[in-house]
Formats: C-alpha cells, structure tokens, sequence
C-alpha cells in the first residue's frame, strides 16, 4: 500500500525526533552498569570501609562502656555525628562512583545534546484508550517476558553459585568470626559479580530492542521520503518561483486592502502608504505601502475607489521607512498623520472620526 511504512527514518526525521524527546534508551543497562560500578567500588574500597567501619564500632562500644558520659546530651550528640560521619564516609565514594557511572551510561546512550522538547507537557499522554495500548499491547509483553528472564537468570546463577559452596560453609562450623565472614564475603561478592554480567547482558539485548522498536515507530512510507527529499532538494529555480508566488499572493492581500482605506500619503511618485483608521486602536494602521510601481498601483486603485491621495513627502518617506504592514504609526508621527487625516476629512465631506494624538 501506498501509506505503509516501510522506509526507513531519514537522519532529518530522527532529528526531529530527538528534539521532542524521543530517543532509544534502555533502563536496564543504566541499572546494570551502576550496579557494575557499586560492585568495583566495593571490590576496591571495601577494606579501607570496613576498616573504617571497625575502628568507628570500636570508639562507639568505648563509648558506651562510660554510662555517665554516654548518655548524656553531650555524650549522645558526639555518638550521633560520629555514627553519621562513619557512614557518610563509607557510602560517599560509592555513591559517587555510581552517580558518575548512571551519567555515562545516560550519555552513552542518548549523547551529549539537549532535548528541551522533552520537558514540555504532552496531553497525549493522558489519553486512556493509548494507555491501555502500552499496557496490553506488545512491548509490554516484551517487558514482562524480560522481568522473567532476569528473574530465571539469577535464579539459575545463585543456583550455580550456592550450591557447590555449601561443602564448603559447613566446614566452616567451629571457624573463627573472621574467617566465616571472610568467607561469606567472598562467596557474595562472586555471585554479585556474575549476576551484574548477566544482567548487563540483559540490558544489551534490551538497548538492542529499544532501538529497534524506536526506528519501527519513525519509519516513513514511500510518500513521506520523496516529500522529505523534495523539500531538502529543491532547485533554486523551483524556489525562486515559490518565493514570487508568495510575495504575489502578499501584494494581492494588500492592494485589496487598499480600497478599505482612509487616505494615501505620496512623495508623489516615488512612495504610496495607505493608512485606515476605524476607531477601534489607538492610531491609524498601515494596510498598504509600495515604491515606485507598486506605488503607482496604490495610488490608481485608491482613485479608483475614490479613497483620497494627500501628497506630504516627509511623511510618506517616514512612514514607509519605519512602519510595516498591519502595524500603527509610531506616536512620533501622531500629529503629522492626525493634520492628514482632518484635512481628508474637512475636505472630502468624510465622517470626522476621533484621533487620538499624545
């Protein structure tokens, strides 16, 4: 069919999308490589913070050994910030190394360009029946089917993980604290270790899809690419004509606008601006204004609809100068365009109107 999209997106069309804030990215891989970036953090650092975390337990059990100085408000204040400054200062670097890594992979995914149309409110949102689409429809199939998976890898990894070590944890009975949490921790930290891989595996394959589902949602038919590329590819001939089409359908809206008028200020051949008046703005209205031949053309339709022509080369130079079409005269020719108009009005026996000049 004729409308199908089958096209890809063109580079313009995904740039417009991005503009609005459509762009592919994948949750899961942001989740996996913070959780990538926690675990590094942690394999590093982890002796210097629980070092840090030991001698912090150690003054505070001293601490409380003194019941007197303990729990006094002096005592308990000191016990308070010196607990929230152990903590601070075991989450801290692993906090920032997980903020930093969540802005890479946001980065990595969508770039360094702004998107401002983002932020702007989409009512299209709010529709129900569209909601109830991205609820049943198939991508939330594929993000159910994806819960599942990762639930069944990390089912199958802690299963890989656990059980060739349980020979090993129950020889540990009668071990030392030191060396049944040495142990412990290590046995952790390997199964955190794999299952982040298997999860950033995961979030590959899901990125993958996004990007597929996301070009799916731009594809263009046949039609839309050849508008596109006519629209980018014009010649200049085609544009000049379409510029001169434009400039003539503009000159036609204003000569039409002409008869309406209440006067035609001149130089007398060089420049023509019609002004109107109506008594609804606070100053006449420039509603047409030519040079030379379209100057010429000004001044024989206001005759022929027998609109005056007043010759005042001052302020026709001025007004065409300074005045566009569908604008009011500045207030500085207030008076000027107000003499104008009372002398039309004297002279040709017109309806006097009221001028307002400040």
């Amino acid at each position: 069919m004729a409308g199908e999209k089958t096209e890809r997106p063109t580079p313009r069309r995904l740039e417009d999308a991005r503009r609005r804030g459509q762009v592919a990215r994948s949750m899961d891989l942001n989740g996996a490589v913070i959780l990538l970036a926690g675990l590094l953090a942690l394999t590093v650092m982890g002796p210097t913070i629980v070092g840090g975390m030991e001698g912090a337990m150690r003054d505070i059990f001293a601490r409380m050994g003194e019941p007197q100085a303990a729990l006094s408000a002096r005592g308990l204040e000191q016990l308070a910030l010196a607990t929230l400054r152990t903590v601070a200062l075991a989450v801290a670097p692993v906090a920032g190394i997980c903020l930093l890594a969540s802005v890479i992979a946001n980065l990595g995914q969508v770039g360094v360009k702004p998107t401002p149309g983002a932020l702007r409110p989409q009512p299209r949102r709010l529709d129900p029946i569209q909601g109830a689409k991205n609820v049943f429809g198939p991508r939330m199939l594929f993000e159910g089917g994806k819960s599942l998976a990762k639930v069944a890898v990390v089912g199958v990894i802690v299963a890989l993980a656990v059980i060739p070590k349980l020979t090993e944890l129950a020889a540990t009975v009668g071990a030392s604290p030191a060396l049944v949490s040495s142990e412990l921790w290590s046995m952790v930290l390997s199964l955190l270790q794999r299952a982040a891989l298997a999860y950033l595996a995961i979030a590959a394959i899901d990125f993958a899809y996004q990007k597929w589902h996301h070009r799916k949602q731009l594809r263009m038919s046949v039609q839309d690419v050849r508008d596109e590329y006519r629209s980018q590819n014009l010649p200049a001939e085609v544009k000049a004509a379409q510029r001169r089409r434009m400039m003539q359908q503009a000159r036609a809206r204003m000569m039409a606008a002409v008869p309406e008028a209440d006067v035609v200020v001149t130089n007398p051949t060089h420049f023509a601006v019609a002004l109107s008046y109506d008594g609804t703005k606070p100053a006449p209205v420039v509603v047409a204004k030519g040079q030379d031949l379209v100057a010429l053309h000004i001044r024989r339709i206001a005759e022929e609809h027998g609109v005056p022509v007043v010759e005042n080369r001052p302020l026709a130079r001025t007004l065409h100068a300074t005045v566009e079409l569908g604008q009011m005269i500045p207030e500085e020719l207030y008076q000027a365009v107000a003499q104008v108009l009372a002398y039309v009005y004297r002279v040709a026996g017109k309806a006097r109107r009221r001028i307002v000049v400040r």
